[in-house]
């Protein structure tokens, strides 16, 4: 119920539009009227465009005043072309602008009230310059070196002239802005270090006259490198020192462990009768065993040289307990061959101490005449780093002066990377207003507010329009629906109705 009451139907629409087809009609002359009025009242505005190339030239190069001679591209693509964006925009060049074409050309309405309020010419031009300002547009073109310089004014003529002028005196400021007038500080600077490096370099030869120091570099070079030898031998000597008396150490440790003499033998003094004993044992024991082939363990026979065999091996047992025995004993040959290998090791190690020593000596010695040589050599490049510090500044200046005089015969000829692709030509049709598009958006907006109108004017009134406007405000039926107005008139006059006066309804 809720949506059906508040859905706005195509015949509504119609209604409404028909209903108040006057309002729209007036809403539409009024604005296409007003559009048209003020597009033919309003003055015409002309804007002439001049296009400038930016090249990378001479101004945007670094040159290095003083050490090495050298240079190097200063600023980026998009930095050069906004600082001539800069330029074109410097309310300096609108300055000159103005004052070459003259206030009362570019703006003579404003001349007259400014003349007519008494103010002076300075203010004059400044006011000038601020209304030249606003009307100037200086803009990069994208992934381009050229720069855009439009000018609008309400006299085609003008606005040509005015952008034209801009970039001509673009050129002048452009030199003004990166020239550095430094050609006669530079011939000063270059007479001062002639005369420096005139005095370093005899200062050099009288010193070298003196003490003879003619080949002091080399003479310590070869120093150095004796010192050099030395000092590798005097280590691996000192290395082998160290080795050796590790080692040294090493064989007296193990000499300590090792005794001077070993045993060789041990016999004793009746050793010929323990060796007759052994040898009749040995005949006994083989006899016995003789014996009991033919007889029995009992047979006298056996027993006896059982008693025989006993005999002898208790001899031979006393004469192993007898500690009267006879030692033989030698030189042990491990230590005599430590004691060997010490005594070269003490021989080798006093030779390699004695070697030490000599090599100390003579690295001392010329370490001395490395101390002497430096004594003259500290003043010697002394006067070789001035003599070289002042010829090296002194080539330099002589480049920069080179370079100076040079750059001073460019800017006298106005040579710079700035040049005119497109100069500004008169306009024949000016930007604004546009009166075929204005008047043509007069009628869109015209309808569109005429048709705004009538809505807002159906929607405020206290009054409805049709019998279904009733039905969705009211929730009631209509029964029956009567004309009003022109409409009820005009069905009358055709006949088709018949209106009463209420005071004749109430008689009936």
């Amino acid at each position: 119920m809720e949506q059906n009451r508040t859905t706005v139907t195509l015949r509504d629409f119609l209604t409404i539009l028909f209903k108040h087809k006057w309002k729209i009609l007036a809403t539409f002359a009024a604005v296409v009227g007003t559009v048209t009025i003020v597009t033919i009242t309003t003055p015409p505005i002309y804007q002439a465009t001049s296009t400038v190339l930016v090249k990378f030239g001479r101004e945007n190069i670094y040159h290095s005043e003083v050490g090495q001679s050298g240079s190097w591209i200063s600023l980026g693509h998009e930095e050069m072309v906004n600082s001539e964006i800069e330029i074109l925009a410097s309310r300096d060049l609108a300055g000159r602008v103005v004052k070459s074409m003259g206030p009362e050309v570019l703006y003579p309405k404003l001349a007259r009230n400014l003349r007519d309020k008494g103010k002076s010419e300075e203010s004059l031009a400044a006011a000038a310059v601020s209304v030249f300002k606003d009307s100037l547009s200086v803009e990069g073109v994208k992934k381009s070196n050229v720069i855009r310089v439009s000018f609008q004014h309400d006299s085609p003529k003008i606005a040509a002239q005015g952008a034209n002028l801009l970039v001509d005196f673009l050129k002048e400021k452009h030199l003004e802005v990166h020239s550095d007038p430094k050609s006669s500080f530079i011939e000063q600077e270059l007479a001062a270090y002639q005369r420096g490096l005139k005095e370093s370099e005899d200062n050099l030869a009288a010193y070298r006259q003196k003490y003879q120091t003619f080949s002091l570099p080399e003479q310590k070079t070869l120093l150095l490198q004796q010192r050099t030898n030395f000092d590798t031998v005097l280590k691996s000597t000192r290395s082998q020192v160290a080795e050796l008396r590790q080692k040294l150490s090493a064989l007296i440790k193990q000499m300590r462990n090792v005794p001077e003499d070993i045993p060789l033998s041990t016999v004793t003094d009746r050793q010929d009768i323990v060796d007759r004993v052994k040898n009749t044992l040995l005949d006994l024991q083989l006899k016995e065993q003789d014996l009991l082939t033919k007889y029995t363990e009992n047979e006298p026979l056996v027993v006896n040289i059982r008693k025989e065999i006993a005999l002898a091996k208790e001899y031979l047992e006393r004469q192993e307990r007898d500690p009267k025995k006879v030692q033989t004993t030698g030189r042990n040959v491990v230590r005599q061959e430590l004691e060997k290998e010490m005594i070269k090791t003490q021989a080798e190690l006093a030779a390699q101490l004695a070697k030490a020593s000599a090599l100390s000596a003579q690295v001392g010695q010329v370490h001395k005449e490395l101390q002497n040589l430096s004594l003259r050599e500290n003043e010697l490049d002394r006067l070789l780093r001035e003599r070289e510090m002042n010829e090296k500044n002194y080539r330099t200046y002589v480049e920069k002066a080179k370079e100076a005089r040079i750059l001073d015969d460019m800017n006298l000829r106005k040579m710079a990377n700035v040049s005119v692709v497109q100069k500004a030509d008169v306009p024949l049709s000016p930007i604004r207003p546009r009166k075929t598009l204005y008047v043509a958006f007069s009628f869109i907006f015209g309808v569109i507010g005429g048709i705004a109108f009538a809505f807002l004017s159906e929607y405020t009134a206290q009054r409805f329009t049709t019998p279904e406007q009733v039905e969705k405000r009211l929730n009631l039926g209509v029964l029956v629906a009567l004309p009003h107005g022109s409409l009820a008139r005009s069905l009358q006059s055709a006949g088709k109705i018949k209106l009463r006066h209420p005071s004749e309804v109430e008689r009936c």
